[in-house]
């Protein structure tokens, strides 16, 4: 297959609208565009253009998929733009440019990842939010196209990662609150099924094995990641029946949230029930003094940038010491809370 002309006669229909559909126009039906897609792809139309463009390095952009939507508020927010400035730290010493692929909350991100494969227009692409079974690394895979993943998954094709090291922080987290005295025991994860939730509930009930103690089912909260997630667990806690004597938060912008869910209740973080999480801005407000864990975003987007470009081959001279795979380690800051 060659062109889209070759293309659109396999397929019976006009160059206009298989043009259409690999562009991802919106007056093309879902049916047609699924054809077209998979047309391309098992003829080798999309392939052979977008594989074109990788070996010439003409397009000078690498694309950041990310997941937007009114339930993702402080995540994107916070984390997300300073993560950015370390990736376009190291891009702009080669001239490349970063361009945030910005996925719906009510799109399938399999769907949007397929579309933007479909242009061709990004040299590499880096993806966050990866879920325990995620087919976008079998689709980068497949189109040979180089990516880098923020956060590990069960599907494994080979490429670089960087993720935080959540069985670091369950480890310490379940040995704190245990040596402490601590029996009931929560947890606030993502709300869906980001692979870090996994990971972070996997370890948590293999340590506090070790303490003769389990991580009960009910004690296993979901959330979105903003104030309003939270508030709602903290709710939920206070009128909980056999109430846990404290809860470690995945979610930085539920955190926030959580506090004052619990004290609209009645009750006293750090002193009712405590609470470790993940360090934000809004949380160095917070009272008492939340513990909790911090890294630096900028120096994770700098190390994530400089992965990826060892993964390119028009790069990888350059980069001969990056990590193809890494935990990037948090710090736990003692605060009042837990």
């Amino acid at each position: 297959m060659k062109g889209i002309r070759q293309l659109a006669d396999h397929l019976d229909i006009s160059i206009g609208t298989v043009s259409r559909a690999l562009n991802g126009k919106k007056d093309v039906n879902e049916e047609t565009r699924r054809r077209v897609l998979e047309a391309a792809e098992r003829l080798g139309y999309v392939a052979n253009q977008s594989g074109r463009a990788l070996r010439k390095g003409s397009t000078g952009v690498i694309g950041f998929m990310m997941q937007t939507g009114h339930e993702i508020t402080g995540q994107g927010d916070t984390f997300f733009m300073s993560v950015f400035d370390g990736v376009q730290t190291v891009f702009a010493r080669h001239g490349l440019d970063l361009v945030a692929l910005l996925c719906s909350s009510e799109e399938d991100p399999d769907a949007y990842l397929e579309r933007v494969v479909a242009r061709g227009f990004a040299d590499g692409i880096m993806l966050s939010a990866t879920r325990r079974i995620d087919h976008r690394f079998a689709l980068l895979d497949r189109r040979k196209i180089p990516f880098v993943s923020l956060g590990r998954s069960l599907t494994d094709v080979g490429q670089p990662f960087i993720d935080l090291d959540f069985e670091g922080m369950a480890t310490t987290v379940m040995m704190r609150l245990a040596t402490r005295g601590h029996r009931r025991i929560a947890v606030l994860r993502p709300h869906d099924d980001l692979n870090l939730g996994h990971v972070f509930v996997e370890r948590c009930r293999e340590v506090l094995a070790v303490h003769g103690l389990s991580l009960e089912d009910d004690l296993i909260f979901n959330a979105s990641p903003n104030e309003a997630g939270g508030y709602r667990i903290g709710q939920e806690l206070a009128r909980h029946p056999n109430r846990p004597s404290a809860i470690a938060v995945l979610n930085d912008g539920s955190v926030t949230g959580l506090f004052h869910g619990l004290e609209a209740a009645g009750l006293t973080p750090g002193k009712d029930i405590a609470v470790i999480g993940l360090h934000s801005p809004q949380a160095r407000y917070l009272s008492p003094r939340l513990t909790c864990f911090d890294l630096s975003l900028r120096d994770l987007g700098i190390s994530l940038a400089e992965t990826l470009l060892a993964s390119m081959p028009a790069y990888a001279t350059l980069y001969p010491d990056a990590a193809h795979r890494r935990l990037w380690p948090m710090t736990l800051i003692d605060g009042d809370s837990g």
